[in-house]
């Protein structure tokens, strides 16, 4: 599998936070030594990719309630082959939201490396999710995906409130700062 232009992207990417420091350098480190790390098969974990969608004026986010889980998150998902990370995050936010009008930055928003536990016959294993962010009118229409329980617009301060991990309030604050410029 072609692993350059991710590991570009990777490369390119900077963050002053220790903890997406350290998740970010894993990422790179993993993708750097595992040729399928694009593929969900492979045993120790895989590349996915998510997106965290906000309002124009950056005061409300779109989650979905995942389905397996039960967890408010940013629509996202597998890769299942695909090298194109940023494809895959647009893939996962037209299937999970329905949105039509939207603008996703080309740019990486925020790296989060988490465990996954166990689930039916898929052993525990590690999503290293890279994240882009996108740009959406909150008036559209959205439409709740198989994937989800529900899907909903919340303030800043509501999206936390609903998911205090660790990964959300982070994504939470790098929004804040994005408003107030």
């Amino acid at each position: 599998m072609h692993r350059k232009p991710f590991l570009d992207l990777l490369n390119s990417y900077q963050t002053s936070l220790e903890d997406e420091k350290m998740m970010h350098q894993h990422t790179i480190d993993f993708v750097s030594s595992t040729p399928d790390c694009f593929l969900r098969e492979h045993p120790h974990g895989h590349i996915t990719a998510s997106v965290w969608i906000v309002n124009p004026s950056y005061t409300k986010i779109l989650m979905t309630l995942h389905s397996k889980i039960g967890i408010w998150l940013q629509p996202g998902g597998h890769c299942d082959g695909d090298t194109d990370v940023y494809a895959s995050a647009v893939r996962e936010l037209e299937e999970e939201t329905g949105l039509s009008d939207y603008m996703v930055l080309n740019s990486i928003f925020d790296i989060d490396v988490h465990e996954i536990a166990p689930y039916k016959n898929e052993p525990a294993h590690l999503h290293f999710d890279t994240r882009f962010l996108a740009i959406a009118d909150d008036s559209q229409d959205i439409i709740i995906s198989e994937e989800s329980k529900d899907l909903k617009w919340f303030s800043l301060d509501e999206a936390l409130a609903n998911n205090h991990r660790r990964s959300i309030s982070r994504m939470i604050d790098k929004t804040r700062l994005l408003s107030n410029k």
